[in-house]
C-alpha cells in the first residue's frame, strides 16, 4: 500500500471515530433518550416518566392538505395514556437513524431522524428534536418536537 493511500485511509478512520466520541454530558443525555424509547417500545410509562420533566412540552410540525405548516401541541398525559393502553399484540418501533448531540453541563439538544413502524409495517418517518436539562441527578427531557411524513423518507 502506498503512503498516500495509507494516509487517506487513516484520515477517513479518524473522522469516523472522532464523530463517535461523545463527552460525558452527551453520553448521559443520549442515554436518557434511549431510556425514553425503551419505555416507549415496551409500553412502560413508569420508565418513560423517569426520563421526562413534569413540565414536558411536546409538539409536532404538520402540513395540511392545503400546504399550510403549523405546530400541534400534544397533551403529555394523553400521550402516556395512549402508550399505556396500546393493544398488547401491537408492536411499536421507532428506529432512530442517528444522533446529533450538543450538550454542556446543564442543557442538551439531540436531533434524531427516525422511521416508525406499527407491527413491523412502515407508518411514517421524520425527525425528533429533544431538549434536555440536567437537574443535578440525571438528564430529563423537557421538550420534544417532531416531524412526520409518509413519503420521501429515504
Amino acid at each position: 500500500m502506498n503512503k498516500y493511500m495509507f494516509l487517506s485511509i487513516m484520515f477517513v478512520l479518524n473522522i469516523t471515530f472522532s464523530q463517535e466520541k461523545l463527552d460525558t454530558n452527551q453520553k448521559e443525555a443520549k442515554q436518557a433518550v434511549l431510556d425514553f424509547f425503551e419505555g416507549f417500545h415496551k409500553g412502560d410509562t413508569t420508565q418513560i416518566r423517569k426520563t421526562i420533566d413534569s413540565n414536558l412540552v411536546m409538539q409536532t410540525i404538520t402540513k395540511s392538505k392545503g400546504g399550510d405548516i403549523k405546530t400541534v401541541k400534544t397533551d403529555v398525559s394523553k400521550f402516556l395514556e395512549v402508550i399505556h393502553n396500546r393493544p398488547k399484540d401491537q408492536k411499536w418501533l421507532e428506529k432512530l437513524l442517528g444522533f446529533k448531540i450538543d450538550a454542556d453541563d446543564s442543557i442538551a439538544q439531540i436531533w434524531t431522524p427516525y422511521e416508525f413502524y406499527i407491527s413491523d409495517q412502515f407508518s411514517h418517518c421524520g425527525v425528533n428534536i429533544f431538549q434536555l436539562f440536567n437537574d443535578g441527578n440525571s438528564w430529563k427531557i423537557m421538550a420534544i418536537a417532531d416531524t412526520r411524513k409518509r413519503k420521501g423518507c429515504k
